[in-house]
């Protein structure tokens, strides 16, 4: 046993220890500063919050201790029954949870408040790990790919249920991990790019997006245009309807063409097109034509969809927050107020802030949620772009850190666990620091490690010491 023990103590990786171990502090100071109070200057005063996460900070102290004792082998074992696990806590918040800041994701047990919600990154990071990790899976399958995609899906939908949309979208990092085990290329990039075509529908007219569609559309065409397709004839489609467009929308604007009958008459004229290059794709076999057109159809009907989404589906706070992000809604006392505070306290810092329990922007509550989704202006405007720069080296040296460890796993469950670590740190880091500055939606996920609260913690402290241990039994 002794032997065992001193080989763990030697094989860990201590670097990525000593860097959490520098972050759960400066969480802890930072809570402190968030929500000090003359009368409370006590630390460890337990009836505040930076008393309470000094004993979430040992609490996760004690289950990385036992996460290290665990055998590692157990984790891909039982990993099924983790991730159905994670399920089973999901459906129980559904029947017995509590509402608590605006989402029914609580469950109580006396005066502890468990957010199964936030643990759902340790049970899905396990789930994955295990069904990829089979010596018959081909994530390049229908069957594989719509395996792993089932298990990311059903517990964001549970989570949708209880009004954390926030921690859904967390799980979308997780296609990270399907790219680095092989996942085709084309289907992060259309991801993306659906992402990019929802948001210039909402700033811009569809008719003006649907024009620059078919001007990239024209652009790639000439790049990949060969003997079986002339370019003059590529060239000759698009450049009319990139002529015929604007001239429809300067009669829209002269009330000749109402939008409707705009609409309509563009369609068509795309239609036409479309049929015409389908059918000079199928009698000259050009591959890459198929594929442009299929492209360019899809992007028509998600442009013309984004408005019902935006306006039906999309809940009012939500449509705010998005407003705000790309500058429609600049209303800085409304829904853009806490952006607006967050940037003020982070720009009142400067260089290397006002120092220690000086922040005027902290002190008077002027940013909401300080303690917990805008920890990160705390720390910009008391210790200014040194401080906040070091907090960024640190994440990025840990996801560094992360990703080595991964690499040199030996057994593929470790590996793609190792890479879910990495997904859910990065995004809930890259996600929280930017909705500080107000370059990401503000959609109320914490900051690993640092933000105040235990579930979120210790969620973060399991998902880092699972994967030491892993590493440490890596023979």
């Amino acid at each position: 046993m002794m032997r065992r023990n001193d080989k763990l103590i030697r094989k860990l990786d201590w670097w990525t220890v000593a860097t959490y171990m520098v972050l759960v502090l400066i969480g802890w100071i930072s809570v402190f500063a968030a929500v000090y109070d003359p009368e409370h200057a006590h630390i460890f005063d337990t009836s505040q919050r930076y008393g309470l996460q000094m004993i979430w900070i040992l609490g996760g102290w004690f289950l990385a201790v036992v996460v290290l004792l665990v055998p590692a082998r157990v984790y891909a074992l039982i990993s099924n029954l983790i991730y159905i696990i994670g399920l089973l806590l999901l459906l129980a918040v559904l029947v017995f949870g509590v509402e608590r800041g605006g989402s029914n994701s609580w469950l109580v047990f006396g005066p502890v408040h468990f957010q199964p919600a936030e643990m759902t990154k340790v049970f899905v990071a396990i789930g994955l790990a295990g069904v990829m990790s089979r010596p018959h899976f081909h994530i390049r399958s229908w069957r594989g790919l719509l395996q792993v995609t089932a298990m990311i899906v059903i517990p964001a939908a549970l989570i949708l249920l209880e009004k954390e949309t926030g921690l859904a979208l967390v799980l979308s990092a997780f296609i990270i991990v399907l790219y680095r085990e092989g996942l085709p290329g084309w289907i992060p990039v259309t991801g993306i790019v659906a992402i990019i075509l929802f948001l210039l529908s909402i700033v811009w007219d569809p008719l003006f997006v649907i024009w620059l569609c078919l001007g990239v559309c024209f652009i790639i065409s000439l790049l990949l245009s060969s003997r079986k397709m002339p370019v003059l004839i590529i060239f000759g489609s698009f450049a009319a309807v990139w002529f015929l467009v604007p001239l429809v929308m300067r009669w829209f604007s002269a009330d000749l063409f109402s939008y409707m009958d705009a609409c309509q008459w563009l369609l068509a004229l795309a239609a036409v097109l479309v049929v015409v290059l389908f059918i000079i794709a199928m009698r000259k076999k050009i591959a890459y034509l198929k594929i442009l057109l299929l492209c360019f159809v899809s992007s028509i009907i998600l442009i013309f969809s984004v408005g019902y989404i935006f306006n039906n589906i999309l809940k009012p706070h939500q449509q705010a927050r998005i407003e705000t992000l790309l500058g429609i809604d600049k209303d800085i006392y409304g829904t853009g107020y806490n952006v607006h505070q967050s940037k003020v306290a982070i720009g009142s810092g400067g260089f290397a802030g006002k120092g220690f329990l000086h922040g005027t922007q902290t002190k008077y509550n002027f940013v909401p949620e300080q303690s917990t989704d805008f920890i990160f202006c705390t720390i910009g405007e008391e210790w200014g772009f040194l401080g906040a720069s070091l907090v960024i080296f640190l994440y990025t040296f840990l996801l560094v850190r992360i990703i080595r460890i991964a690499e040199r796993q030996r057994q593929p469950f470790c590996r793609i666990y190792g890479y879910g670590v990495a997904s859910c740190i990065f995004f809930h880091v890259f996600i929280n620091i930017g909705m500080t500055i107000g370059i990401t939606p503000v959609i109320g996920i914490t900051l690993p490690f640092i933000s105040y609260g235990g579930s979120s913690l210790w969620t973060f402290t399991l998902l880092l010491f699972i994967l030491l241990k892993m590493d440490a039994s890596n023979d």
